[in-house]
């Protein structure tokens, strides 16, 4: 009787964690290691799975291709993929689809297969290229006698995202010099302005611009009981907030359509801060910060990162306030010392020596020009244009895989494109925080010139010819 007992509870135990939507109990049914780009949603199984039968188990055969779209296909569209799904669907491509079935994500892409998964998950041998492009030296005599698994090497090529070395583009930029005369990023837009856009008095979005009336100490309209820290209502009264009307109950006191909640909330929610930071957040939402919040399991903490981390920082639950800390939301210190505060590895822990942070601590100085100073911010939320405004794109992933696309977005801001993309294929220089200049130079920008080169010459024979 008593065993039974124990069998009946156990068994609900299993139960509960296989039929619950997320929860821990979900890691004794992972099939295998996840990688490192799902691993903070892995137990949340039926955001890839479609949901089975009571009883039945997840396999390969119900993970979902628009799974992966939902969350993938912005970036691809951003990208400007290069092996589109619709490339292979086209009729004369059909043969190339026995070699490799690219309409599908799982064909390169599975997950719980750690002893083949391979850098930003690539589960297929890396000479996937080769089998439809082994011809290429016929029309790229620069590509002859070239490795068959050379294709993605840093520099050069990338399945989908070329948007930094493609041929038109490395021509463009060929023979520049490795640092610019003018080394000044984006100035983003005034936060002030974008905060009075998006709400009037009434709470309503108004399409004016017209920043309601700066606020002062003397207009917090936060309960009584908490006006008596002055600390915090100046660090208040001297941020974008409070120059664009923004007041307490704006943030503390979030009710529906506009009107003002009963109940006041001591802890701001991320929902909050993306009623007017609407790109920042959902941007947010989509890196390994906060993509644990998107997919609605509990905020991710350094702890459950597998990168070094500060053992100090381990619990610290990541959301708006864990790098724009209330009330004073100082840019400087998130730029900087918020990410310091948790990462420990050897390329974070190398910044405050690099000549990067030379620069940013000549600007916050106020010796260096402003936008001269390169921040960890700088390269990992970069700043973006969009129509006449710029604003940071807080998802820190999205121009490491590949790092190319950083070169493209960030560091010809300052340096030229052989410089960029030589440096981040420097194995050395990642974790040296890029202290020192590349010691070789990738050869994409010199073949690409060199193959415009001939193409010009050809034509010039062929005009010469036919007079």
């Amino acid at each position: 009787m008593y065993w039974g007992i124990v069998n009946v509870c156990l068994l609900a135990f299993f139960l509960y964690g296989l039929l619950a939507p997320a929860s821990d109990i979900k890691q004794a049914f992972l099939p295998g290691t996840t990688t490192h780009g799902h691993y903070q949603i892995e137990l949340d199984c039926n955001a890839c799975h479609r949901p089975v039968a009571k009883g039945k188990k997840h396999s390969a055969k119900n993970v979902m291709q628009n799974a992966c779209i939902d969350c993938h296909g912005d970036q691809l569209k951003a990208a400007r993929d290069t092996h589109p799904a619709s490339k292979f669907n086209d009729p004369t491509n059909a043969d190339r689809l026995k070699i490799l079935d690219a309409r599908n994500c799982l064909t390169c892409h599975q997950e719980h297969v750690p002893d083949r998964t391979l850098v930003m998950g690539l589960t297929v041998p890396t000479d996937y290229c080769w089998h439809c492009h082994q011809d290429v030296g016929d029309s790229r005599p620069s590509h002859v006698g070239m490795a068959f698994d050379s294709c993605a090497t840093s520099g050069c090529h990338n399945y989908h995202d070329n948007r930094a070395i493609y041929e038109k583009f490395l021509e463009d930029h060929y023979g520049e010099p490795d640092h610019h005369s003018m080394q000044i990023l984006p100035l983003t837009s005034s936060m002030v302005k974008r905060l009075a856009r998006y709400q009037n008095e009434e709470g309503q979005e108004t399409d004016d611009g017209e920043a309601r009336k700066p606020l002062s100490l003397a207009d917090a309209d936060a309960p009584q009981s908490l006006l008596g820290d002055e600390q915090r209502l100046t660090d208040w009264a001297t941020t974008a907030h409070a120059q664009a009307g923004v007041n307490c109950s704006h943030c503390h006191q979030v009710g529906s359509e506009g009107q003002k909640a009963a109940i006041w909330q001591d802890a701001v929610a991320l929902e909050t801060c993306q009623q007017c930071h609407q790109q920042a957040a959902n941007s947010f939402l989509k890196g390994k910060h906060g993509m644990k919040l998107a997919s609605g399991l509990p905020a991710m903490t350094p702890a459950q990162a597998r990168l070094p981390v500060h053992q100090g920082a381990a619990h610290q639950q990541l959301s708006c306030n864990a790098c724009h800390q209330g009330h004073r939301f100082d840019r400087q210190y998130a730029a900087v010392d918020a990410c310091l505060k948790c990462h420990a590895d050897s390329h974070s822990t190398a910044y405050l020596d690099s000549p990067h942070a030379q620069l940013w601590a000549a600007e916050i100085s106020g010796q260096g020009q402003v936008g001269s100073g390169v921040s960890c911010a700088s390269c990992h939320l970069p700043r973006l244009a969009d129509g006449k405004e710029v604003w940071v794109n807080h998802d820190q992933n999205s121009n490491l895989r590949p790092n190319e696309s950083m070169a493209r977005e960030v560091c010809l801001h300052c340096h030229s494109l052989e410089y960029s993309l030589s440096s981040l294929a420097e194995t050395d220089s990642v974790p040296s925080c890029f202290a020192n200049p590349p010691s070789a130079r990738v050869e994409s920008v010199q073949m690409a010139h060199d193959w415009f080169v001939e193409k010009e010459q050809q034509r010039r024979r062929r005009r010469k010819g036919s007079q």
